[in-house]
């Protein structure tokens, strides 16, 4: 299984950046995907997730910002971040979640990507 994440950078206050992430080694379609992210010091959080029902969650503090979306023939989950802030910066990790009905649970994550954002 392998989650190729891509499209970090820096950037400044108020731009934008798209991470990507390509998902091999597992059956796309029965995965939640999701963006976290873990600043310097912080502990990691959830960003975004877009599940297998097509239905998406956000984090309150990106909310209007970033929008997830997943593209289940390319096996890519894609985050665009809009409206960049310093408090953004942070090495983004993509996650796939498989709930098995006997309540068995299979994640796997990628490797992050850094996103700086500068004042």
């Amino acid at each position: 299984v392998q989650l190729q994440a891509s499209g970090g950078g820096s950037v400044q206050a108020g731009g934008s950046l798209r991470l990507s992430c390509v998902a091999s080694g597992i059956i796309f379609t029965a995965y939640h995907m999701g963006w976290y992210r873990q600043a310097p010091g912080k502990t990691r959080e959830l960003v975004a997730i877009a599940t297998i029902g097509g239905n998406t969650n956000y984090a309150d503090s990106v909310k209007g910002r970033f929008t997830i979306s997943r593209d289940n023939a390319q096996n890519t989950v894609s985050l665009q971040m809009n409206s960049l802030k310093p408090e953004d910066t942070a090495v983004y990790y993509c996650k796939s979640d498989r709930l098995y009905g006997s309540g068995y649970r299979e994640d796997y994550w990628g490797q992050g990507t850094l996103v700086t954002v500068s004042s």
